[in-house]
């Protein structure tokens, strides 16, 4: 059976793409807290007595962290949006924007405010991120029974 994608698709397709302006939010974060802190590549992080003692180095840590937190997000993201979008077009653009904003606020709180600075963008992404989990599931079950 051919999958005929729905003539709504590009939505879905604008919203998968701006999560890779996310991911250059994540790098300029980073790479920011990076400089500001002096800590040398190729160290991915801090250590740990290094960060307890030195705030710019644990907010070098954070950022580096948010952006590590989003690599490992994106690929399960890109998967359930797309097949969602297979029925559910409209509403899985509109969910992956949910789930991009989300994304800011979350890279942006927690670069800049630690862990507590999170939270916000976490209760968005990860809501969205089931909705769109369930629906891709839903949507993929729909294509073969």
């Amino acid at each position: 059976m051919p999958i005929v994608l729905p003539s709504d698709y590009g939505y879905v397709l604008v919203a998968a793409a701006s999560s890779f302006f996310v991911n250059t939010l994540h790098s300029s974060l980073t790479t920011k807290a990076r400089k500001a802190s002096g800590i040398k590549y190729p160290a991915a992080y801090a250590a740990n007595d290094v960060a307890e003692k030195d705030p710019l180095a644990h907010k070098f840590n954070c950022a580096q962290r948010a952006h590590a937190n989003f690599t490992e997000n994106l690929t399960p993201f890109l998967g359930e949006l797309l097949i969602t979008g297979l029925r559910y077009p409209i509403f899985a653009a509109s969910a992956g924007g949910v789930w991009v904003f989300g994304r800011v606020i979350y890279a942006i709180g927690y670069a800049n405010g630690g862990p507590k600075g999170r939270m916000a963008g976490s209760i968005v992404s990860a809501l969205t991120d089931l909705v769109l989990k369930v629906t891709a599931i839903y949507s993929a079950a729909k294509l073969v029974l």
